[in-house]
């Protein structure tokens, strides 16, 4: 994952709600409904590139939580080697017009994003952390996950790893995933990765997405509502929207904020309908 766009966007102001806990080897923000509510199921949201300290990424788990009455974990699937929370602001910088002095900085903001994406691009390659989150998901399966329904939210880097475990891995019998959703997913093998889906995924994308081209959202549109029942797909277009909207949407722009917020509820409503009625 190279793409400027991967490493862009917002950072958003807030206090999440919900406890840092170490499980099953590994260091996750953990976040549950209101007290006295029952917990429908259990989704843990695998990140873009910032990981599981970005704030935006724990306020999104804190809503999934909040609206759908689910367990949401947001685990530490990078080693600390996610990509620095200043990277979106420098990088916003380094395209911003200005004068002689703006100009003779951007080799020193070159410098410090190189110095800040590198090292996440070169830890978490697809080869390195399957085996950490396949692993984290069977271990939740085994345990907590025993008797309740799991999902998977993936965004940008997390796609892919919410893709293959939706291909139908199993422990003891029981799907490590239930039910998936991704939004601006980045280095998909399409159509092959598309085509060995077995479980429910859904796909929120825009159409100025640079990793997702148009052809490729009409591609996977067709390969995932073909799927036999228990198995079927949706894809939404977000028209206007572009990499990272779900997630690093920029608060100020009604717009982009209205196209975050229906990503939301577009994972939750998929959540909420695979989930009705099953248990283990």
């Amino acid at each position: 994952m190279s793409c400027p766009q991967c490493f862009s966007g917002s950072v958003h102001e807030g206090t999440p709600k919900g406890n840092v806990v170490k499980l099953h080897g590994l260091d996750v923000y953990v976040s549950e409904p209101e007290e006295g509510k029952p917990v429908k199921g259990i989704i843990i949201i695998i990140p873009d590139a910032f990981g599981w300290e970005f704030p935006n990424n724990r306020f999104l788990a804190d809503h999934y939580a909040e609206k759908g009455s689910y367990k949401v974990y947001l685990p530490e699937f990078m080693n600390g080697h996610s990509a620095p929370h200043w990277v979106p602001g420098m990088l916003s910088s380094l395209f911003e017009g200005g004068g002689l002095w703006t100009w003779l900085a951007k080799p020193y903001q070159v410098a410090w994003l190189i110095y800040g994406m590198v090292p996440f691009v070169a830890h978490n390659t697809f080869g390195k952390t399957w085996p950490i989150v396949k692993d984290f998901f069977t271990a939740v399966r085994e345990n907590e996950g025993a008797h309740l329904p799991i999902g998977a939210a993936g965004f940008c880097w997390g796609a892919k790893h919410t893709l293959n475990l939706a291909q139908g891995y199993e422990s003891n019998g029981k799907p490590l995933l239930d039910a998936g959703f991704t939004a601006h997913p980045s280095n998909l093998e399409i159509p092959a990765e598309i085509e060995k889906i077995k479980k429910p995924v859904s796909f929120a994308i825009g159409d100025k997405d640079i990793q997702v081209k148009p052809h490729h959202i009409e591609q996977i549109r067709q390969i995932v509502e073909a799927k036999p029942e228990g198995e079927r797909g949706e894809v939404k277009t977000y028209y206007g929207a572009g990499h990272g909207f779900a997630v690093r949407a920029d608060h100020i722009l009604k717009e982009a904020t209205q196209q975050a917020n229906e990503a939301e509820d577009q994972a939750i409503d998929w959540f909420n309908r695979h989930f009705q009625g099953l248990s283990y």
